[in-house]
């Protein structure tokens, strides 16, 4: 595998890091989401990893929270 094939891989799970940098946050908010539930995460042995369905429901929970402009 060279480095353009790494790049178009598709990953279904996540580190912290990368699930932060997918939800433009910072590596300690993305922490504090995954420690306290919001965001859910597996273990990998002894890694943790993000599920992209759970950034995609964790956003989704977000937009049906917020109140849309048109409510106003």
């Amino acid at each position: 595998m060279d480095e353009n094939d790494r790049t178009s891989v598709e990953y279904i799970v996540l580190t912290v890091e990368q699930a932060a940098k997918r939800l433009n946050i910072g590596r300690t908010l993305m922490y504090e989401l995954v420690s306290n539930g919001e965001v859910e995460s597996v273990h990998i042995g002894r890694l943790r990893r993000i599920p992209l369905d759970a950034l995609t429901r964790y956003v989704a929970k977000l937009m049906s929270s917020t109140p849309s402009p048109e409510a106003a």
